[in-house]
């Protein structure tokens, strides 16, 4: 053989050898890093149990977070974390930069509880009221926002227990209302998002995020790729009629049946106008308001309701035939429409970007097991979305009803008998801690032997 030949082809033997030397090396302080992981979440469960149950029994709505960012803010502080507060109103961020380098990965929890009386008997039981609407309320976590802060607590405190082996940055984003805000006022991811929380230093380049639900039993770690989510936007039609004796319709233009008429209306845009086997679609009338008196055909009729889409073109295609279809209705009775969309609500679709998700499908089947399942599509929304708009991100769905339990034991998110299995909790400190680690790492390869 060529003796130069034989000492290039040594050379590359070599240096092969490194690289697999290397690889297999990065691949034992990952495994590490994930042992150590499931280790600290078996220690920081009761922490993160007794962090859920003080908050559920101090609940607060939305942008009126105060005692709850204090909570937090101590909280993080004593784990040794740079703590920011008083973003988007009472949001905090705080940031802990690994010992070793590597990329910026975000986590976020959601803060803030609802105007529901809870019903279940608790020692923890929340009986807190406030004003909502201009009504005195009942105010109770029932959505599981305070399992959420848990969790990402546990996760920040075995964080600080591992930050000079964790090879990058992590910044935990605590965010209020993202059920909504009170009238007249911005908050919310939205207002995360426009206030810097992802653009600011250190800038991270994805973000990870769950949600409990008892759809899903205790031990069950649900994702779904793309549309998972739907998007949310309020609407509401004013018909404009002409206001006469009841008794003699014929001289007025009556909104009643106008507005009758547009709610069946738009019905057929879900059965006749969209394409539904490309994604599901809603359209939903809640409230319908017109009149004073049973004898008055009244001047206007006002209708409120809710658009879902899991596709943000067929989303924009419901915006367009509402407001044609009511329009269109209404001229053809004399009337006319007011249509406004999105005016308290507009959330875009909770869109799980396809190659994180696929980048991550092996930390997800590692950590969930034999409890990992694919979601049906959720026509309930999420204001995560706002983050995903700006940044590849991944939202998934932690289980938290006992096995062989009943939703009537277990009720859905958003019931006054809402509750939930904290034995399940553990599960999401694991996930959240995992992803972070394993995106931070990289999609370890595993070498054949």
């Amino acid at each position: 053989m060529n003796p130069k030949l034989s000492k290039s082809l040594s050379l590359l033997a070599a240096c092969g050898g490194v690289l697999l030397s290397a690889a297999a090396q990065a691949q034992t302080n990952v495994a590490a890093l994930q042992a150590k992981i499931d280790q600290l979440a078996d220690t920081v469960e009761p922490e993160v149990i007794a962090n859920r149950r003080y908050l559920h029994q101090h609940p607060e709505l939305s942008n009126r977070e105060f005692e709850t960012e204090k909570y937090l803010v101590k909280k993080l502080k004593a784990m040794g974390y740079e703590v920011q507060s008083g973003i988007a109103h009472t949001g905090v961020v705080a940031v802990l930069r690994g010992g070793k380098p590597g990329p910026v990965v975000a986590l976020r929890s959601d803060m803030d509880a609802l105007p529901v009386a809870e019903e279940v008997d608790l020692p923890f039981k929340s009986t807190v009221r406030s004003t909502y609407d201009g009504k005195d309320v009942g105010v109770m976590h029932a959505c599981g926002h305070d399992a959420h802060m848990g969790i990402l607590l546990g996760v920040a405190h075995i964080f600080a227990q591992m930050k000079d082996e964790l090879p990058g940055t992590v910044k935990l984003i605590f965010q209020p209302a993202e059920e909504g805000t009170p009238k007249g006022e911005e908050g919310g991811a939205k207002l995360m998002v426009k206030e810097g929380v992802l653009t600011s230093a250190p800038q991270p380049e994805a973000i990870f995020g769950l949600h409990i639900m008892t759809k899903f039993e205790t031990g069950q770690l649900a994702y779904r790729a793309g549309g998972t989510m739907a998007s949310a936007d309020d609407f509401t039609v004013v018909v404009h009629g002409k206001q006469t004796h009841g008794a003699m319709p014929w001289n007025g233009i009556d909104p009643v049946v106008i507005g009758s008429q547009i709610v069946l209306g738009l019905q057929t845009i879900t059965s006749r106008q969209m394409d539904l086997t490309k994604a599901p679609v809603v359209v939903t009338v809640g409230k319908f308001d017109s009149g004073v008196r049973n004898n008055i055909i009244p001047d206007s009729a006002t209708l409120k309701g809710t658009l879902r889409a899991l596709d943000e073109g067929m989303r924009q295609q419901l915006h367009d035939d509402v407001q044609r279809t009511a329009s269109n209705i209404a001229a053809a009775s004399g009337a006319t429409v007011d249509v406004d969309i999105g005016q308290e609500s507009a959330y875009p679709v909770t869109y799980n970007d396809p190659k994180l998700t696929a980048r991550m499908l092996p930390t997800l089947r590692r950590v969930g097991g034999a409890g990992l399942v694919e979601s049906p599509v959720i026509m309930g929304a999420e204001d995560f979305s706002f983050y995903q708009q700006q940044i590849p991100g991944l939202f998934v769905f932690v289980g938290v009803r006992k096995p062989g339990a009943s939703l009537d034991e277990y009720a859905p998110n958003h019931s006054p008998r809402f509750k939930v299995d904290e034995s399940g909790l553990k599960l999401g400190v694991r996930t959240l801690a995992n992803l972070t680690v394993d995106y931070m790492a990289g999609t370890p390869v595993v070498i054949a032997q």
